[in-house]
């Protein structure tokens, strides 16, 4: 499924409604190029789940570990990871099972083959023509408006 997104505005609702329908415990693999509204979206899905938290970009601190009022959210960042090795020497792998929230995974091609089987994966693309227009992939969740 594709959903054109227009602002971040229309990011943080798709966001929004993504975060009342994916399950506790499940692993989504954010994709794409710098500055295509990965953390935009993230921002929207920890506002979703009660976080009051600001909500950044955890590339520096590469986990970043929020309590929202319905679950936990693991927001993580693979940018500066060589190989999935790195990210299993940090303890990364009791991320890919949360029994008590939700992971979202920024760059989690770089470390694409150790994701559990059932992922759910959104690809960012930004519009060339307009910088605020992102087009957004969905794959492994049955998603409608």
């Amino acid at each position: 499924m594709l959903v054109e997104c227009h602002s971040i505005e229309e990011t943080h609702t798709l966001a929004h409604k993504l975060a009342h329908k994916i399950p506790v415990g499940s692993v989504v693999a954010l994709i794409g190029n710098l500055g295509t509204g990965k953390t935009t979206f993230t921002q929207g899905f920890a506002k979703a789940l009660g976080v009051i938290e600001r909500v950044g970009s955890p590339t520096f601190k590469l986990v970043s570990e929020y309590d929202g009022t319905l679950y936990k959210l693991y927001h993580i960042d693979c940018y500066r990871l060589e190989n999935p090795n790195d990210f299993l020497n940090i303890g990364g792998e009791v991320f890919l099972m949360p029994d008590d929230g939700i992971t979202l995974i920024e760059w989690a091609n770089i470390i694409q083959e150790i994701l559990p089987p059932k992922i759910i994966t959104l690809k960012f693309s930004r519009n060339e023509t307009n910088a605020s227009h992102r087009t957004i992939s969905i794959l492994g969740l049955n998603y409608e408006d």
